[in-house]
């Protein structure tokens, strides 16, 4: 077969109007076969009963429920098996609606290699055509200021899900590249906006469509050929801010971003106490950070709301061997640029995106947790480090 079939993948959180907009696709599908694969984690699939009480189960059609898992971990294996034998029946398009609590980039990843262990390669079939995320106007700010878990929810993969609501709903939303902003009739205008222009701020590249009963033009999520996984793992606000790449404000709502760089290190206990009183109006940061107890091991620090989780990102490339750092500047002649003689690759990047920052207290602060000049000329290692053990990789 010469024609790859195009994928569509519907993610958002639960409630969102999954469900209500694979049903308008499938009732107003303009002559168009398509394919679906649902997934639901409960053991009554509702989501898949819905649909077949709108007329789907049609002899041309095919409904693939997968159950008891999600398809970002225990299920990827049947997903790419339905994936396989469905590109190779007379369809036009398969849709994919994932479940309320699934990542997207596993989902995005079963499209991109060879899966060795089946014989599966879904590219030769399939091409990923459209990343679609659902994002709920009327409670997305309330799940953001929820501070809950999934497990807290009772909504958790199984009992070692720790993942926090807002954590799921932002990954959700920074790897889209179509938003569609969901129950805007139940929300104030201004509201609306200030929400749309959030959602700019935390992915410039998507385009956002608003609705109300999830009513998109099928135009705008099939066959859209909008999805490049490339584009997509870098097209987050935070990254562009990190690229350089700077993501305008929206002065009339007080949206803005900005990046935080340093090149000294942060004195151990000041930034624990920054991060224990952490400035208000951030709505995201993400970023690498030097911590001057831990010299040889770069920090990550990401925050969604009352979520912030800070671990290892690996060794600075500074203290790699020397053949393995000429060869990485050969590699990328940029880094060599930006190399400091004495401390190499090692600096802070923290990107802050947020509604009324006070972005120069911010600055001011974080400076003040900075090593002095007298501290940065002193032995490093006798420093107390009250932070947790967040070295260890993941």
């Amino acid at each position: 077969m010469n024609r790859k079939i195009p994928v569509t993948v519907l993610s958002g959180y639960l409630g969102s109007g999954k469900t209500t907009l694979l049903n308008h696709l499938l009732h107003n599908k303009e002559d168009r076969r398509i394919a679906v694969i649902v997934n639901d984690m409960s053991e009554v699939n509702i989501d898949a009963s819905m649909v077949k009480q709108g007329g789907f189960a049609r002899t041309e059609e095919k409904l693939v429920e997968l159950q008891n898992g999600c398809i970002c971990c225990t299920l990827r294996e049947d997903l790419i098996k339905e994936v396989e034998k469905l590109a190779r029946m007379d369809i036009d398009h398969i849709v994919i609606e994932s479940t309320g609590i699934s990542e997207p980039i596993p989902v995005a990843q079963s499209f991109t290699y060879i899966d060795e262990e089946l014989g599966i390669n879904l590219s030769e079939t399939c091409r990923l055509d459209t990343m679609v995320t659902v994002v709920d106007a009327n409670r997305f700010w309330d799940d953001y200021a929820s501070g809950e878990s999934l497990l807290d929810r009772e909504e958790a993969a199984d009992g070692t899900d720790e993942r926090e609501v807002i954590d799921l709903l932002i990954d959700q939303i920074e790897f889209a590249n179509v938003l569609v902003l969901n129950k805007t009739d139940l929300v104030e205008e201004i509201d609306r906006k200030e929400l749309k222009a959030v959602l700019q701020q935390l992915n410039p590249e998507a385009k956002i469509i608003e609705t109300s009963f999830s009513q998109v033009p099928l135009q705008e999520v099939l066959d859209t050929s909008l999805f490049d996984f490339e584009n997509a793992s870098q097209g987050a606000g935070w990254i562009k801010e990190l690229n350089n790449e700077h993501v305008p404000e929206t002065e009339e709502y007080g949206i803005g971003s900005f990046v935080y760089r340093r090149r000294r290190p942060f004195h151990p206990e000041r930034f624990m106490h920054w991060l224990e009183n952490w400035p208000p109006g951030i709505i995201r940061s993400k970023g690498f950070f030097w911590l001057a107890s831990r010299n040889e091991d770069a920090g990550l620090l990401s925050q969604a709301g009352s979520s912030l989780m800070i671990q290892g990102a690996g060794n600075w490339i500074a203290t790699f061997p020397e053949k393995e750092r000429q060869e990485l500047f050969q590699e990328d002649p940029q880094l060599q640029e930006t190399w400091d003689a004495r401390y190499g690759d090692r600096q802070t990047e923290l990107v802050f995106i947020g509604i009324d920052m006070d972005r120069k207290d911010i600055i001011q602060t974080l400076d003040r947790c900075l090593l002095t000049d007298e501290e940065m000329d002193r032995s490093w290692e006798g420093l107390h480090d009250p932070l947790p053990a967040f070295m260890a990789q993941e």
